[in-house]
């Protein structure tokens, strides 16, 4: 099935106002990466949380700058508003391109850091939850491809290991 029709029956089949009332918030959190650099200041505050907190932000910064001013430049793609203008959307239509998203870039690899450092799975699993969420947002929202999304997971996620393998090497736990 074409990305743009799956899209469309996404569009025909689940969109309502109460599930617009859900994906609008859910993809503003992931607008620019502020839950996750909020997330990263405030383990940066606990001492025993510092380095998680900083690769948090390191790998956010990253993962936004990578799919958004390198890749985004590099396969300008169309966001599927912009092909297809009947569908009315539920937010401002986004900046930039469509390829690949950078919301799910940064939830996933801020997710991929806090499974790296092994942190408690209370706090992980909400938080995946609320990455898969954010991800599926922008499909629902109209505005990446399936394509899109599923890069930017992979990429958030590559992101989120490098990080952590980086500064392992630089500064190794203290055991």
């Amino acid at each position: 099935m074409d990305e743009l029709a799956f899209l469309d029956l996404i569009q025909l089949n689940l969109r309502s106002a109460w599930l617009d009332a859900i994906m609008v918030p859910i993809t503003m959190l992931g607008n620019a990466g502020a839950i996750w650099v909020v997330l990263g200041i405030m383990l940066i505050c606990m001492r025993r949380y510092r380095r998680v907190g900083i690769a948090i932000i390191i790998a956010v910064v990253i993962a936004g700058a990578l799919s958004k001013l390198v890749l985004g430049g590099l396969f300008p793609r169309l966001r599927p508003c912009d092909v297809n203008m009947a569908v009315q959307l539920a937010i401002e239509r986004p900046f930039g391109t469509s390829f690949p998203s950078g919301h799910t870039a940064a939830a996933f690899a801020a997710v991929t850091v806090l499974i790296a450092e092994r942190m408690p799975k209370g706090l992980v699993i909400p938080l995946a939850v609320l990455a898969v969420l954010i991800a599926l947002s922008r499909l629902y929202l109209y505005v990446h491809y399936p394509t899109d999304v599923l890069v930017g997971a992979v990429l958030g996620a590559a992101i989120g290991v490098a990080v952590v393998k980086g500064l392992e090497a630089l500064a190794p736990h203290q055991q």
